[in-house]
């Protein structure tokens, strides 16, 4: 039975691995599901009956994801907000007992006193950019194949390899012309490519990667920004073994493209620039110092979306 009050429907929703806890303001409604799919489409059930205004939902990584995807596909309301903004509402309200039901309460009490602006991103958009980014990612790596044999074939079997080069690069630029016009197609992507090209180093394609393979970034913090993206040096030691520190893991199709970033930023950006020039004055190694910078960059950027301000180099 639908709900047929005036009263504005706020659901709060806390996501965890294995539950999720929903809260529903103000009809005083709390109840659990498990973070699978049949009790996903549960829970989209029960809510659909009380035509909520808002859903929110914190971003904890991609868990929320197969929910926001249901509630897309229903066509329900929903706001994927940062828990840094959850944080600083409870301080507001003075509230520090933290439990599950607690926790979706307060998440529920934001959407109704905030009113955070509902998103406008459909998850198979974010679907569809990451194909997009992963098909460059492809024909790029064939490009570089062809390129590298063109160095070792005989001169009458280079002219096999160029028509080649010729339909790969028009490829490429196809797929970058798709992901242009993606971009541009939807709000919340065109706010976070705003921020994001506003570093100088990152462009297009790399805020693309950054949109579609790490959603989680500016909702974070700063350590876990950096392992996700695979950059967070890893510590190898047991008992009297003192072992190199490593980088591992990871999303590697972003690690990649920020790796080319890097390269572009260390030549056109003073403080990564600085930062590079330093770590290798120091005698670490080229690789390891590039590492370090795209480190610092994914730090930067977290920093940058959670905030949702605009690049500023520090002033000399």
């Amino acid at each position: 039975m639908k709900t047929t009050t005036n009263q504005n429907i706020n659901v709060g929703v806390d996501t965890g691995k294995y539950q999720l806890d929903i809260y529903i303001r103000p009809l005083d409604i709390y109840f659990t599901v498990p973070n699978d799919d049949s009790g996903i489409k549960k829970a989209i059930n029960l809510i659909k009956q009380h035509n909520p205004e808002r859903i929110v939902i914190e971003a904890t990584g991609r868990l929320e994801m197969p929910f926001i995807m249901a509630c897309a596909s229903a066509n329900l309301p929903f706001v994927i907000t940062n828990p840094v903004h959850i944080k600083r509402f409870a301080g507001a309200i003075g509230q520090r007992a933290k439990t599950d039901k607690l926790d979706a309460q307060l998440i529920a009490h934001y959407s109704d006193a905030i009113k955070p602006r509902l998103s406008t991103l459909k998850p198979e958009l974010m679907q569809t950019m990451s194909d997009l980014v992963a098909r460059r990612n492809q024909l790029m790596a064939m490009q570089t194949m062809e390129k590298n044999r063109v160095q070792i074939l005989p001169k009458e079997l280079v002219m096999t390899i160029k028509p080649i080069l010729t339909v790969f690069k028009k490829q490429i630029e196809k797929i970058e012309a798709k992901i242009i016009k993606l971009i541009e197609s939807n709000p919340d992507f065109q706010a976070k490519n705003v921020i994001l090209q506003s570093m100088k180093g990152i462009g297009k394609i790399a805020a693309a990667s950054i949109i579609s393979n790490l959603p989680e970034l500016g909702y974070i913090n700063n350590k876990e920004a950096s392992s996700l993206v695979g950059v967070a040096p890893m510590n190898k030691e047991s008992g009297r073994f003192k072992g190199q520190r490593k980088i591992q893991g990871g999303r590697h199709q972003v690690r990649t493209v920020l790796y080319m970033a890097m390269m572009s930023a260390i030549q056109s950006n003073p403080v990564f620039k600085g930062t590079y020039q330093r770590l290798v004055a120091s005698g670490k190694p080229k690789k390891v110092a590039i590492i370090a910078c795209i480190r610092k960059m994914v730090v930067i950027l977290n920093s940058m979306l959670r905030d949702g301000v605009l690049w500023e180099a520090p002033k000399v």
